[in-house]
């Protein structure tokens, strides 16, 4: 890209000094501005990171799920163990 930058200056009649200090001012600029954006860009290793982190977020949310799937089966098998006790003491109770 100098190079094209350069021969469009030369060939617009810009002499050989100032072609040459416009181009690097130019990379100057490129450089500065990349340099702004360059914290907000993530890196391939940044996106990994975010995967391996949803990926450990997800198993977590999986166990969470078959816990509460055992807890409520035992809140249902329990409450209708309590149930039947009841009826059956009120049933045992309402005949003598």
């Amino acid at each position: 890209m100098e190079l094209e930058i350069y021969n469009a200056f030369k060939a617009a009649g810009v002499p050989d000094e100032p072609a040459r200090a416009a181009v690097e001012s130019i990379n100057k600029a490129i450089d500065y501005r990349y340099s702004l954006h360059s914290q907000q860009l993530a890196t391939q290793a940044d996106i990994e990171k975010v995967h391996a982190e949803i990926a450990k977020v997800l198993a977590e949310i999986a166990r969470s799920e078959s816990n509460i799937i055992k807890w409520n089966i035992g809140a249902i098998v329990a409450t209708a163990g309590l149930a039947m006790t009841i009826a059956r003491i009120f049933s045992t109770g309402a005949g003598a």
